[in-house]
C-alpha cells in the first residue's frame, strides 16, 4: 500500500517502484531524469530519488523506488502507486520475461496499480528489427489489462526519458482504465454515469440541452475560464460532424458531450475529462469523494438516522417524476433511469436486493421505494446521502438526516419520536423466520422456501390504527452467528425490538427459542442496552406442543412481556403480528425481560425508595414540631 496519499481531495505525491531484469537500465533511467544527464557508473541500485514537483504541470512530486532482487523489492512494490517495468530493447529476452514472470508476479503479489512498460537502451536497438513496438507489444497489452501503455526510451542519448515519469504520474492522476474500456473502445459505464449527472447539473433550463451560457459556465466552472464564441462554434462543429444528434437547435445535447469526452481520451487527453469529474466531486473510483458526502458521525450506538420530511417529500417528486405513465409503480426500466446518474443501482444487490414489497408484475410501489431509501439510511447512512445527490438532491446534508434521540433517553421519557424501527428476528432453523419476513413484503407461502442461511432484511409501511404510519425494519439473525454477534458488546444497541419465532409444533424449536430470549436479555443486562421483546408462536395451522403453549404463557408472565403472538404463514392468519411489534417497540420502557439480576435491582430500589420515604416523613415530623414549638415559644414571650 502506497505511502503517498490524498489530502483535501489532491493527491500529495506519487510512489513509483521500478523494476525488471538486471542490466535493463532501471538505476541509469532514474539518474538520467534526476540528473538530466547520462552516467555510466551509476550504483547496482539506488536510494529513493525525489523528482520535484515542478516537473510535470500537475505539480505533484514523484518519489522513484529502485529495485533489486532482494525480499525487498516484494515490499517495495506492494507500496507503489504505479510499477515501472523495464527490459532492455538490445536484448528480446528481457521483453519475453515480462510475459512470463514479471506480469504474473505482480498479480501473485496483488499489486492491482497501473503498470507502465519501458524499454531502455534504445540506442543500442537493432535498427533491423522485424516487428514494430506496437506489433510486440499488442498481444502483451490484451493480456494484462493492467498495462497502462508502453514507450521506449534511452538514458544515453536523453531520448524520451522524461516522458517516461510524465505516463507514470498521469497513470496515477488520470488513469484510463475507470473511464475508457480500451477492448469496446467506449467509454465505462460509471464513467458514462459521472458525466450524465454533471450534464443534468448543468443544465439548468433541463431542456436536454446545454446552451451557450450553461457551456460558458460549466467551463468557467471547471477551467476557469469562459470559451470565445468562435470556440463554441468550433466544439458544436465536430461533434456535428461525428455524430449529428450531438447538437441541437437549442446546444450541446447529452449524447453530444459524452462524445466529446470519448473524444478527449481517445486523443490522450484524460486530464481535461478526469478536471470536469473531480471539480464535482469525484474520486478515482467515479464516485462522491468522502468530502462531498458528509454524514452525521458523532452518534451513540443506541441513537439511528433517519430522513428528515424535506428529504422524503424530494424522494416523493422523483419517484412520481419517473413514474411517467403514472401506475403507482415504479417499472424496472424506470427505477434503472431514476439511479442512471448513480455509480450503479443501490439496491441490485443484498442486503437491499429483495427486501421490499413489489408488484405482481415486478414494480416498485411508491411505499416500497421510500422503505428501501429508509432501510438505506438506517444501517448505511452515508451510502443513503450519496445517492440523494447522484439522483439531484442539492440541499444541505443537515436538511436531509437526521438522528434520532437515544433509545436510553426514550426509556426514561417512556415515549419515542423515531419513525423507522429496527427489529431483530431471533428463532432456531425452521422456526418460520424467512416466512414472516416474506409475509410481512407481501409474499405468499410457498412450501419451497429455502431457509436464509445469512442476514436478511424486510421492509414496509406498517398503517396504524389512527392513519399514522410507521417503518419497521426486520433483520433475519441466522442462529448459527448469535454467538458472533454478541460477541460485540453494542449489538443490541441497533434493535428497537426483539422477537423469537418458534414453530409451535417442535418441542425443540420452542426450547431454542427460550433459550435465544434468555441470552438476549442477559446480553441486554450486561451491555445496558436491554429491549423489549415479543414471542412469536409460528406455523400455528399444525398441532401444537402442549408443553410449549403452557410454557410459552409462563415464560411470559415471569419475564414481564406480552403473551405469545400465534400466527399461521401458510394460513395468512397474522394476528395483526407487525402492528404488534411496532406497538412493543413504541414503548421502549415496557416488555424488557426481567432477569433475576434486573428483579433485584428492582426490589433493592424499591427497599431504598421505602426507605427514603420513612426518612422524608420523619423529616417532615421534626420540622413541623420544631416549628410549632418556636410558635408556642413566640407567644408564651409575648404574654410575658
Amino acid at each position: 500500500m502506497s505511502t503517498t496519499g490524498i489530502y483535501g481531495g489532491k493527491r500529495t505525491g506519487v510512489r513509483v517502484v521500478v523494476a525488471g531484469d538486471r542490466g535493463t537500465g532501471k538505476s541509469t533511467l532514474i539518474s538520467a531524469v534526476a540528473t538530466e544527464a547520462f552516467d555510466r557508473n551509476v550504483p547496482p541500485v539506488l536510494p529513493p530519488t525525489r523528482l520535484p514537483a515542478d516537473l510535470y504541470n500537475d505539480l505533484v512530486p514523484l518519489t522513484v523506488i529502485d529495485t533489486s532482487s532482494s525480499s525487498k523489492r516484494n515490499e517495495e512494490l506492494k507500496r507503489a502507486d504505479v510499477v515501472v517495468l523495464t527490459y532492455a530493447c538490445d536484448q528480446p529476452m528481457t521483453l519475453s520475461r515480462l510475459s512470463t514472470y514479471w506480469l504474473p508476479e505482480l498479480r501473485h503479489l496483488g499489486v492491482k496499480v497501473p503498470v507502465i512498460l519501458v524499454g531502455c537502451k534504445l540506442d543500442l536497438q537493432d535498427e533491423q528489427a522485424p516487428m514494430s513496438m506496437e506489433q510486440v507489444m499488442s498481444p502483451i497489452m490484451q493480456q494484462f489489462r493492467e498495462i497502462e501503455t508502453c514507450i521506449e526510451c534511452s538514458a544515453a542519448t536523453n531520448n524520451q526519458v522524461p516522458e517516461v515519469f510524465y505516463y507514470a504520474q498521469k497513470a496515477v492522476l488520470h488513469p484510463t482504465t475507470p473511464l475508457f474500456d480500451q477492448e469496446r473502445q467506449a467509454l465505462q459505464p460509471r464513467c458514462i454515469s459521472a458525466l450524465r449527472r454533471i450534464f443534468t447539473l448543468c443544465d439548468h433550463d433541463m431542456d436536454g440541452a446545454l446552451n451557450d451560457s450553461e457551456l460558458n459556465e460549466f467551463q468557467v466552472k471547471c477551467f476557469n475560464a469562459p470559451l470565445q464564441p468562435a470556440e463554441i462554434v468550433g466544439v458544436k462543429r465536430v461533434v456535428h460532424e461525428k455524430l449529428p444528434d450531438g447538437i441541437n437547435d437549442i446546444g450541446l445535447t447529452l449524447s453530444g458531450f459524452l462524445f466529446l469526452h470519448a473524444l478527449f481520451i481517445e486523443k490522450g487527453r484524460l486530464e481535461t475529462t478526469w478536471a470536469v469529474l473531480r471539480k464535482f466531486g469525484y474520486d478515482d473510483d467515479l464516485k462522491l469523494a468522502d468530502e462531498f458526502v458528509p454524514v452525521p458521525s458523532k452518534r451513540a450506538p443506541d441513537q439511528s438516522v433517519e430522513l428528515t420530511t424535506e428529504a422524503v417529500e424530494f424522494l416523493r417528486g422523483i419517484f412520481r417524476l419517473f413514474d411517467t405513465d403514472n401506475d403507482g409503480a415504479l417499472q424496472p426500466h424506470q427505477l434503472e433511469d431514476l439511479f442512471a446518474t448513480a455509480p450503479e443501482s443501490p439496491w441490485s444487490e443484498l442486503p437491499f436486493e429483495d427486501a421490499a414489497e413489489i408488484t405482481a408484475s415486478g414494480n416498485l410501489p411508491l411505499n416500497a421505494f421510500l422503505s428501501e431509501w429508509a432501510l438505506m439510511t438506517l444501517i448505511d447512512p452515508k451510502k443513503s446521502m450519496a445517492n440523494l445527490i447522484y439522483i439531484g438532491y442539492t440541499g444541505a446534508p443537515a436538511s436531509a438526516l437526521h438522528v434520532t434521540r437515544r433509545r436510553s433517553v426514550d426509556r426514561k421519557k417512556q415515549k419515542t419520536e423515531r419513525n423507522v424501527f429496527h427489529c431483530f428476528v431471533f428463532g432456531p432453523k425452521n422456526a418460520g423466520k424467512t416466512a414472516l419476513l416474506n409475509s410481512f413484503i407481501g409474499r405468499s407461502f410457498s412450501k419451497s422456501d429455502t431457509t436464509t442461511t445469512g442476514e436478511r432484511f424486510a421492509v414496509n409501511v406498517v398503517n396504524q390504527v389512527g392513519g399514522n404510519k410507521k417503518t419497521l425494519v426486520l433483520r433475519e439473525i441466522p442462529e448459527d452467528e448469535v454467538k458472533t454477534f454478541f460477541s460485540k458488546k453494542t449489538f443490541l444497541a441497533a434493535c428497537d425490538v426483539a422477537v423469537f419465532v418458534h414453530d409451535s409444533s417442535s418441542e425443540h424449536s420452542w426450547k431454542r427459542s427460550r433459550e435465544l430470549l434468555v441470552e438476549v436479555a442477559k446480553q441486554g443486562e450486561e451491555s445496558g442496552y436491554g429491549v423489549p421483546c415479543l414471542l412469536i408462536a409460528a406455523k400455528d395451522d399444525l398441532d401444537p406442543y402442549p408443553m410449549a403453549v403452557r410454557d410459552s404463557l409462563g415464560i411470559s408472565q415471569e419475564l414481564g412481556i406480552e403473551a405469545p403472538v400465534r400466527v399461521s404463514m401458510k394460513l395468512n392468519t397474522m394476528n395483526d403480528v407487525f402492528n404488534r411489534i411496532l406497538s412493543v417497540a413504541e414503548h421502549p420502557h415496557l416488555s424488557i425481560p426481567e432477569t433475576e439480576t434486573r428483579k433485584n435491582r428492582k426490589k433493592y430500589l424499591q427497599v431504598v425508595n421505602r426507605s427514603l420515604m420513612c426518612v422524608s416523613v420523619g423529616a417532615a415530623a421534626a420540622f413541623v414540631g420544631l416549628a410549632a414549638y418556636r410558635a408556642y415559644s413566640a407567644r408564651r414571650n409575648a404574654s410575658g
